[in-house]
């Protein structure tokens, strides 16, 4: 619907006929109106005179007709002082009587663009949970199906590192994204955030390569209660008792999982607790140590640098404790005892391709989301790998063991909800 706003003007000062001295007419004088209009796309205005002085013969005076003006809503009053009549009040020049209305319309085709940009703006949120569930779900499928025949977690953790820094390179190099220009202090600070980045996600595939997929995501779902004993620790955090409350049924849907998880092993177990314990210290040292050093770099660039570096501590790492697998001698002994290692490869790509895509898909959405929205996505994204591997994989699940997962996620979501509500200011 158009919208219409007026403008009532005063007229100009006219002067008074010669005539103006004789005795004033008690007769209804009724002079022609003239008006004036015309219309845009985004305004119109018209205007109308009863001055006396402004009479045009009839001759000229155009006709007029529903179709030659815009289609308007016009609600018109007389002046508060001057009833409807053709008796002139005491002290009110006649001539003087006349008004200008000037009307600006607003385009219909506001109110839909802006409706049209909310929803376009939905569309494409949607679209990047979407991207960001389904990434992740075929990550952890295919790393689950090489490791599985390919018992080297460090090797195919750098395999990752490896993909995602030529990624990286080619993003840089094809200005795809703005390359940044660092400083030995950012890389400093950088680095202890790229250490535990790389501790995190070989503790990661170490324990998808001892148990299922869908247990070390329901141990991952204790996240928050390290996030929130290291933020007391280290960042003099205290919790308040609606966030305490929140970490009972995780620990305790934890366990009950664990009780009855039938791939249930003591190498998985702690390793995903590491791995909790390692993304969790870097998300408490990106607040200590990253204090006004990293204000010029944007999460998706700190991601990419994070991940060259833990190719470069990771490939020390893995040459002395497994040694480098991925060699055309090594690869051609593996054929040679029945693996199929093309299958084997490809899965070991694409799965590298889905870690880094994922990863960077979920710092595009934590800059247009807000952190507890961001925090409640990825807890139903943990809800969404779980009963996916569960579907895939055919993982032999009991009813009490899908009560715990149920409980501990349900204690993710409501640690999310709780972590916004701020502890009461105390008075004195």
């Amino acid at each position: 619907m158009q919208s219409t706003a007026f403008t009532l003007s005063p007229p100009s000062p006219s002067l008074r006929s010669p005539a103006s001295g004789r005795r004033p007419s008690f007769g209804l004088r009724l002079y022609p109106i003239r008006f004036s209009a015309s219309s845009s796309s985004s305004s119109s205005s018209f205007s109308f005179s009863s001055r006396a002085s402004d009479v045009a013969p009839a001759s000229a005076i155009p006709s007029l007709s529903a179709s030659s003006l815009p289609r308007r809503s016009w609600c018109l009053g007389s002046p508060p002082s001057r009833p409807w009549g053709g008796v002139p009040l005491l002290g009110f020049d006649p001539e003087a009587r006349g008004f200008e209305a000037r009307a600006t319309s607003v385009p219909e085709t506001a109110d839909e663009g802006e409706k049209s940009g909310g929803l376009g703006k939905t569309m494409e949120l949607g679209l990047l949970f979407g991207l960001w569930y389904l990434f992740n779900i075929y990550f952890n499928i295919y790393n689950k199906q090489v490791l599985k025949v390919f018992h080297y977690p460090s090797n195919v953790t750098l395999a990752q590192f490896a993909v995602g820094s030529v990624l990286v390179i080619v993003m840089w190099t094809f200005n795809l994204y703005k390359r940044p220009k660092l400083s030995r202090s950012q890389l400093l600070a950088i680095l202890p955030l790229a250490v535990v980045h790389t501790m995190g996600n070989l503790f990661t595939n170490v324990s998808l390569g001892k148990v299922a997929v869908s247990f070390t995501h329901t141990i991952k779902a204790m996240e928050p209660f390290f996030s929130v004993i290291l933020s007391a620790m280290f960042l003099g955090e205290m919790p308040t008792i609606w966030v305490v409350s929140s970490l009972v049924p995780i620990v305790g849907g934890v366990a009950l999982a664990s009780m009855t998880e039938a791939s249930f092993n003591w190498a998985g177990f702690w390793s995903a607790m590491a791995s909790n314990l390692t993304n969790q210290s870097r998300n408490v040292l990106s607040k200590k140590v990253m204090v006004k050093k990293e204000e010029s770099l944007d999460n998706i660039t700190l991601f990419s640098i994070i991940t060259m570096m833990s190719f470069v501590l990771l490939f020390p790492v893995t040459y002395f404790t497994e040694g480098l697998k991925f060699t055309p001698a090594y690869l051609q002994s593996m054929a040679q005892q029945g693996f199929n290692v093309q299958q084997m490869l490809t899965r070991s790509f694409l799965a590298a391709l889905c870690f880094h895509a994922y990863q960077q898909v979920s710092y595009m959405i934590l800059q247009r989301v807000s952190p507890v929205t961001h925090s409640v996505g990825n807890c139903v994204k943990r809800v969404v790998v779980i009963v996916s591997s569960v579907l895939f994989f055919r993982s032999p699940v009991s009813p009490i063991n899908s009560l715990g997962t149920g409980v501990a996620l349900a204690g993710v979501f409501l640690y999310s909800r709780v972590k916004r509500i701020k502890p009461k200011p105390k008075t004195a």
